[in-house]
């Protein structure tokens, strides 16, 4: 399993539940099964069930720690607000944050930048720089997060 796809589908997962209100199986369904009939990328999903489970499995760990990593989030956006992000770029933030305190499959150095890559892909023409920005602070204090996050 590529987990650079499965970063994609979680970023939209989120995306499409912020939005839409749905359930995050339910809109991790409806994205693999758009990405089968457009794929416009050619990207080729062999492993299907795996994905899937690690992303709703990403998604629900994000989803359930959402207050606590919005919290972290707040603390290192120096002058904003998650209320005040794009919608792509707090859901980038969320997931690296998840990945690097409550998931720890992934080392802290490639979710963030996994995440600078996502930013610069869905986001805008700053959002590799702002998300490189804030998760370069976070990064930093990483140990004490995970202590007090534990």
């Amino acid at each position: 399993m590529k987990r650079r796809i499965a970063r994609e589908i979680i970023v939209q997962s989120l995306y499409q539940m912020e939005m839409n209100e749905v359930e995050s199986a339910e809109a991790v369904e409806i994205l693999l099964q758009e990405a089968s009939d457009d794929n416009e990328s050619d990207v080729v999903i062999t492993d299907e069930i795996q994905l899937k489970h690690y992303v709703v499995e990403h998604v629900d760990g994000i989803w359930e720690h959402k207050v606590a990593i919005d919290d972290i989030l707040e603390h290192y956006l120096k002058g904003w607000q998650m209320s005040r992000l794009s919608r792509v770029d707090r859901q980038i933030l969320r997931l690296a944050t998840f990945e690097m305190i409550f998931a720890n499959d992934v080392p802290a150095k490639v979710a963030v930048n996994e995440a600078i890559d996502l930013a610069k892909h869905f986001g805008t023409d700053d959002s590799g720089k702002f998300v490189n920005g804030v998760l370069g602070k976070m990064i930093q204090e990483l140990d004490t997060i995970k202590e007090s996050n534990s």
